[in-house]
Order: structure tokens, then C-alpha cells, then sequence
């Protein structure tokens, strides 16, 4: 069975997106910050559908931690799937800050770097020695990296450095035949930022082609494929979820 970790997965994307790679046949060790009964909550789900997964505490901003939950990720593929390799990474974890940039802070700004592109660097890395040959790693970025919309320049920043780097992970990790893929979501229904008012999701929808805002589902089974063999020449590639967003 393919194992593959998702940080960040007890709600939203993350929680769809173990959801959904349960449904094709995979292992999930998803992460959560600070709400392992919403991380319970997804475990159960898998296990209901006759899945496999186990949530693990992990906080993505702190990269000294690293190297304890490899080794927390290498106990748990041995003890719950008899294995020693991941089939896949997902560095989804992440959080939204809405302030004009004259009045960003140094440590709202230092926040976001360490959650946003620090932290799936330094992840990636800690995780790469358990990646088995042929493995497939997607990075979350954003919409906001093609549309500039005010009040999120520091998180589109790093969401565009994110992007960059998964090209050069595509391109340092090939001759292990490791893929790494960007997924862009556009406007999805979710707690980032606040959520979505009715007025602030009404205008979102009228700058979408298709009329609405996307739901977590809708980015979850582009993750899911990525992971999967259907998707195995897919590489260095960013693939916006979007909708149609300001196009």
C-alpha cells in the first residue's frame, strides 16, 4: 500500500485531500497543529471507508522539530503498515494573514515564511530519505501568485517561492525519479483567513468562470491524482485550481 504524509490535514484541503487519497487505496499519515480531535475526526472517516490512517502532531513553522517527526513518520509506516518508505508528501499546512503591506509586522512576516516556504523546504528535506525512488510531492500554493489582490502580499510571496522551488525539487530529486508538482487552489471554502462571508463569496463567484467559489473537494482530487500512478509523467508543473479565476 502507498503511504503518503499530508500536513496540515485535519480540516479543509489537507482533511479532503486524505480523504480522497484513503478512497484510492492509500495510506494517510496526516499532521495537525492544534486540533487533534478534528485530526480524530478525518482518521475516522478514512477508517470507515476501510482505509488506513494516523494523525500525528506537527508544527510546520518549527523546523527543529523536524527530525523527531521523521522519526515519529518511521515508527508509525513500521508499526501500522509494516513498511519503511512514503509514496508521497503533501505540504499543505498553512494560514492567511489580510493587512494592507504598510502595515505588516516583522513577526506576522516572519510567521508566514516559516509556515509557507521555510517550512515545506525544511520538511522536504527531513523527509526525503524515507521517500521511496519514484515518490510524488505536491506543494500548495495559491492563486495569488498569478492575481495580486491587496492585503496578502507576504503569504503570495512565499506561495510564489514555493512555486519556484518545487521546480528545482523536480529538477534535484529526478534522478531518484521523484515527482514534485504545484497545485495553485483559487477561492475554496475554507477557514483560511476567516472563511468567506456571503458578500466577500458573491464576489468571488463573479470573478470566477464557472460562477462559484471552489469547495475543498475540488482541489483534494487534483492532489489525489498527482499522487497516484495515473499522473506519473506530470512533473515541475504548477496546475492552478481555480475555476477560472480573473482570467
Amino acid at each position: 500500500m502507498k503511504v503518503i504524509v499530508i500536513t496540515g490535514g485535519s480540516r479543509g484541503i489537507g482533511a479532503s485531500t486524505a480523504i480522497q487519497c484513503a478512497e484510492l487505496g492509500m495510506g494517510v499519515i496526516l499532521t495537525y497543529k492544534n486540533q487533534p480531535e478534528a485530526a480524530a475526526s478525518v482518521v475516522e472517516r478514512i477508517e470507515a471507508l476501510g482505509g488506513k490512517a494516523v494523525a500525528l502532531a506537527l508544527d510546520v513553522a518549527d523546523a527543529n522539530s523536524f527530525a523527531s517527526f521523521r522519526d515519529d513518520v518511521r515508527r508509525t509506516l513500521a508499526s501500522t503498515w509494516g513498511d519503511s518508505s512514503l509514496a508521497g508528501l503533501v505540504n499543505n499546512a498553512g494560514y492567511g494573514l489580510f493587512n494592507p503591506l504598510e502595515t505588516v509586522t516583522q513577526e506576522q512576516f516572519d510567521g508566514l515564511m516559516n509556515v509557507h516556504l521555510k517550512g515545506p523546504f525544511f520538511l522536504t528535506q527531513a523527509l526525503l530519505p524515507l521517500l521511496a525512488d519514484g515518490a510524488s510531492i505536491v506543494n500548495l500554493t495559491s492563486a495569488t501568485t498569478r492575481v495580486a489582490t491587496a492585503g496578502v502580499a507576504p503569504y503570495a510571496a512565499f506561495k510564489g517561492g514555493l512555486e519556484v522551488l518545487t521546480r528545482y525539487m523536480a529538477k534535484e530529486f529526478g534522478g531518484r525519479r521523484i515527482r514534485a508538482n504545484a497545485v495553485s487552489p483559487g477561492a475554496i471554502r475554507t477557514e483560511l483567513g476567516g472563511g468567506l462571508n456571503d458578500e466577500f463569496e458573491a464576489m468571488l463567484a463573479g470573478q470566477t468562470a464557472l460562477g462559484r467559489v471552489g469547495e475543498p473537494e475540488d482541489v483534494g482530487r487534483v492532489i489525489a491524482s498527482l499522487l497516484s500512478d495515473d499522473s506519473g509523467w506530470i512533473n515541475a508543473q504548477s496546475i492552478e485550481v481555480a475555476g477560472g479565476y480573473n482570467i
